[in-house]
């Protein structure tokens, strides 16, 4: 063993307690990262697992609008058990009200994995016929228990037991509404699929062979080109779900990472106190002969456990988050997580503790190692240096590497490049802040009142740890008002804006020859109504630029357009709240060759550009059409609005059907919902309020999730904050003391503390307003693309909060210098 790796051993056992922050900083920044990661990759692995049966077999095989040929079945039937499903959007009637279901119809061969489970109670295992199984939110909605009825279209349909469990429900994909199961004769029944109805066919396959799924697809797909068929293998199952979970991971681990930025400057603090408290160790050792060399490896050494064990600390912690989660709010999850440990979250976790602990240590480290002993002698291992070229040089390799970290292990290396890089520049820029305010203060004139001299005074004196509060409590503060900004200007567009513009009411599945009757039924329950009518269908875009979408690679995310099929329409003139953006719309009497306009963000995302080229199949009829124009949707308004819009001609020979919204008073809504189901039973009137409640749940979800996120970067500032009263406590004492003995008291005392961090804590509390709002504009504005609406109270009792704490920590940690007797300062001197 050497003199260094025994003397750090003793030093720490005698005084390691001077650490107890570095390794609360370091454990705080690795359990955020460890904890999200480890959640993240237990939910995508519980995914993995449970693929074939949340797909509901091995291959599924779909088409919209129309249900497989004779000739297409026997093929499927072929490569493996089959079983055939049909989905759709309905309404239920009952005598205790009406409610949007999410509709599916299914053969016997249905589920092939898993079982339909029913709640105690039901009358038989499965619906037939005339039959139903309902959710038990929709029974407690509708008023009905089992062996009563609902109305589903022309049918009425008897219900036989509540659904406890649905095998397959995840890979079905996002619902508007609960669940209801029938046989393919009930779908019959209900006469609910007609020409142009929206609705999707499913096939499910049971191979003999798993592990030839995906060529199984393919083949069976090509087969039947220009169909409109596209295939999915169970390792795709619930790919919502899947990119939902991977981009919310991918953004918590990013203010998981900003945590850990602003303990790593608690990390520099934590050292700078523990260096001050062995000055007379350093001074020992160098008067004895020991290198400086030698003493940066003792205390190396040090700091090396006491980072091990904060960090191994938060590994444990950031492994158990599955098992804590699961515990705590299973059932609010999608899938239960697969409780495992996961080393590669938690490998990433421990590197980046490791790198920030090494960046944010090396400049106190650098200091210790080169003043000499005579310096060290007089106490002022806290002083102001600027670092030598090597140690900078050391400093950024150390911000590559965990720069390149972040990157290479995330799932959008785009977005962790651009937060990691905009976090590094605010870092900076709070730093250089800091660094103006301490010479700012020294150039101002010096007030006349004592005591705000002093206080003044404290925040750049020799030892000053305002650099490093400015960083961690910018940060924090600024995170806190971007959260409150994002929060409450969402808020204010689902509760204010949405209701004012959005209509009433979507009504699907209306057919043509019926608009007339729906318009009058609808006028005579609320005279004055406007109804917007469009044509609608389904088709998929095919190709871009003549290139297959089958053959691209990669697909970019924000190329959400060519996920599956889109509800497509066509217009001679330009749509209500659409405005074109680049290119010139089609005159109205045009009868050439098909042409499209394209959402301009959905063309940026692909590259498209007017005069290009796409192809969209309709019902299996590929349609290769030039883009004409690009066009800026107002999606805020709820309105009916597409992303793709061909010119008139050629796509209307097409089966389709009608899309509209009803802009009616909300006191006529449930008059105008009784009045067309009554006359057109087989239309679906979906209530916008109740698609706002959805999004605004799903909302609240994330900002929960954001928010506890957030809590770990504001303790990781709070410990920050604990640090700088620490590592600046004996300067405070000897100032107590000295104001005693000048006859101050200890009341004049604690108000020059208070000034000092009210003071830091109004200009951070400023810096964090122009910051977080700025930041909240951009997710706002141009993720949400919605309206900027904060409210500045809530926003500002979030930030007046942040400072009370601030506040409050700096006048606690002042009280032990309030009961130092200036006798044993003076002896201690």
């Amino acid at each position: 063993m050497t003199i260094a790796w025994r003397l750090a051993l003793r030093d720490l056992r005698r005084g390691g307690g001077g650490l107890i922050l570095l390794a609360l900083c370091l454990f705080l920044g690795t359990a955020a990262l460890a904890g999200i990661g480890s959640l993240s990759a237990s939910l995508l692995a519980a995914l993995d697992a449970q693929g074939r049966t949340i797909l509901g077999g091995d291959v599924e095989l779909r088409v919209s609008q129309r249900r497989a040929t004779v000739e297409e079945l026997a093929a499927f039937s072929t490569a493996g058990k089959l079983s055939e499903s049909v989905s759709m959007r309905a309404m239920a009637h009952s005598d205790g009200g009406d409610a949007l279901v999410d509709l599916r119809a299914v053969d016997r061969a249905w589920p092939l994995l898993g079982r339909l489970r029913l709640a105690p109670g039901a009358s038989a295992a499965r619906p037939t016929g005339k039959q139903v199984v309902i959710a038990p939110a929709l029974a407690d909605r509708l008023r009905v228990r089992v062996g009563g009825t609902i109305r589903l279209g022309a049918a009425d349909l008897r219900v036989i037991g509540l659904i406890a469990d649905e095998p397959d429900r995840l890979g079905a994909g996002f619902a508007l509404g609960p669940p209801v199961i029938v046989d393919l004769a009930g779908l019959d029944a209900t006469r609910l699929v007609q020409p142009g109805s929206l609705y999707e066919s499913r096939y499910r396959l049971l191979l003999a062979r798993p592990d030839r799924a995906e060529v199984t697809g393919k083949r069976l797909v090509a087969r039947f080109p220009n169909q409109g068929w596209s295939s999915r293998t169970s390792d795709r199952a619930a790919s919502g779900l899947r990119r939902a979970i991977t981009q919310l991971g991918q953004f918590l681990l990013l203010v998981g990472l900003a945590a850990l930025a602003i303990a790593g400057v608690g990390v520099g603090s934590g050292v700078a106190a523990y260096l001050g408290a062995k000055t007379r160790i350093i001074a020992t050792l160098k008067v004895l002969g020991a290198r400086s060399g030698t003493i940066a490896t003792i205390f190396l050494l040090q700091l090396g456990i006491v980072a091990f064990i904060g960090i191994a600390a938060g590994l444990l912690l950031g492994a158990a988050v599955p098992w804590i989660v699961a515990a705590v709010a299973g059932d609010a999850l999608p899938v239960p997580p697969a409780l495992a440990l996961y080393p590669a979250p938690l490998a990433t976790a421990a590197a980046l503790g490791l790198l920030a602990a090494l960046l944010f240590a090396l400049p106190a480290l650098a200091r210790a190692r080169r003043v000499p002993a005579a310096t060290l002698l007089r106490d002022v291992v806290g002083s102001a240096t600027r670092p030598s070229r090597r140690v900078i040089g050391a400093m950024l390799l150390l911000v590559a590497a965990i720069m390149a970290l972040a990157v290479l292990t995330a799932s959008d290396r785009t977005l962790a490049l651009g937060f990691v890089a905009a976090v590094t520049a605010l870092i900076v820029l709070l730093w250089c802040l800091g660094v103006a305010i301490r010479y700012g203060l020294q150039r101002l004139p010096r007030p006349r009142h004592p005591l705000v001299r002093l206080a003044i005074t404290n925040l750049y004196r020799p030892g000053s740890q305002i650099d490093r509060l400015v960083v961690a409590l910018g940060l924090g503060f600024s995170l806190f008002v971007a959260l409150a900004v994002i929060d409450t200007s969402l808020s204010a567009e689902l509760r204010d804006a949405a209701p004012a513009k959005a209509p009433r009411f979507f009504a699907i599945d209306l057919q043509p020859g019926d608009a007339a009757r729906f318009r009058s039924t609808i006028t005579a329950a609320a005279p004055g109504t406007r109804i917007e009518a469009v044509p609608s269908l389904r088709g998929s875009i095919t190709a871009v630029k003549d290139v297959p979408v089958a053959t691209m690679k990669t697909v970019p995310e924000a190329a959400w357009v060519l996920r599956g099929d889109r509800t497509l329409t066509w217009s001679a003139t330009v749509p209500p709240r659409n405005m074109v953006t680049a290119g010139r719309w089609w005159p109205a009497d045009y009868q050439g060759p098909p042409l499209v306009s394209i959402e301009d963000r959905a063309a940026a995302a692909l590259g498209l550009r007017v005069g290009d080229r796409i192809t969209v199949s309709v019902l299996g009829v590929d349609i290769p059409a030039r883009i004409a124009a690009l066009r800026k949707i107002d999606w805020g308004g709820l309105g009916l609005n597409f992303a793709i819009v061909f010119s008139p001609g050629y796509i209307e020979e097409a089966p389709y059907s009608l899309l509209a919204s009803v802009y009616s008073p909300a006191s006529r809504d449930g008059l105008i919902a009784r009045r067309v189901a009554s006359a057109l039973p087989s239309v679906t009137m979906i209530r916008v309020g109740d698609v706002i409640a959805q999004i605004g749940d799903v909302l609240r979800q994330v900002a929960l999730a954001i928010r506890v996120a957030g809590a770990v970067t504001v303790a990781a500032g709070i410990a920050v904050l604990v640090g700088a009263v620490v590592a600046s406590g004996r300067v405070r004492r000897y100032d107590a003391i000295i104001l005693k003995l000048l006859g101050g008291t200890s009341r004049q005392v604690l108000a020059v503390q208070a000034a000092e961090y009210g003071l830091l804590a109004l200009v951070l509390g400023s810096v964090a307003v122009a910051i977080g709002s700025a930041a909240g504009w951009y997710v706002v504005v141009e993720v949400f693309d919605l309206g900027f609406a904060p409210d500045w109270a809530t926003v500002a009792m979030t930030l007046g909060a942040a400072m009370a704490i601030t506040l409050a920590i700096g006048l606690i940690g002042s009280l032990p210098a309030l009961r130092s007797r200036p006798a044993a300062m003076l002896r201690d001197l």
